[in-house]
């Protein structure tokens, strides 16, 4: 296994693997996060060098102490080996050394394997303006009608 930053090439083959590895569901990821943001992403290759996990991500350029996780996949098979875990480890690594304090994040409210994922490794659930199922959401967060479960982690804790 390999983890190495995500280079421009990649973008093929991870878009190839996203709607198998959720469900059916139609994710998109435009290569423009593989050309632009290589240096703060990261892909999991096995020993036949099939991606098998991946970690797009960036820091911001508005709030130049923030930094984002837009996408994260894991294959299926390879779930609950830790390897998301060393996927954001690493994230949280490179970001710190760009002086870095927080990273945010969001899911869809019915990702409850997300939710979970990211309140078990310390990222927090920011208040929203509603509450479903008994989890603040920020309402057409993601366009109209389309909610979304926004998380913040501070950065001071990890080493």
């Amino acid at each position: 296994m390999q983890i190495r930053h995500c280079r421009s090439d990649d973008y093929l083959n991870v878009s190839s693997v996203i709607k198998t590895w959720w469900n059916g569901r139609d994710m998109k990821l435009p290569r423009l996060f593989f050309e632009h943001f290589q240096n703060t992403s990261f892909i999991i290759e096995n020993d036949a060098q099939e991606v098998i996990g991946f970690l797009i991500g960036f820091i911001s350029q508005s709030q130049p102490n923030e930094a984002y996780i837009h996408f994260v996949g894991v294959h299926p098979e390879y779930r609950k080996k830790g390897l998301a875990q060393k996927l954001y480890d690493l994230f949280f690594l490179e970001v710190k050394m760009h002086d870095v304090h927080q990273v945010r994040c969001i899911t869809s409210i019915i990702n409850k394997q997300s939710i979970a994922f990211h309140t078990r490794i310390g990222f927090e659930i920011v208040n929203g303006d509603k509450e479903i199922e008994g989890i603040q959401v920020h309402s057409n967060h993601g366009g109209e009608g389309v909610d979304r479960v926004l998380f913040v982690k501070g950065l001071n804790e990890f080493e």
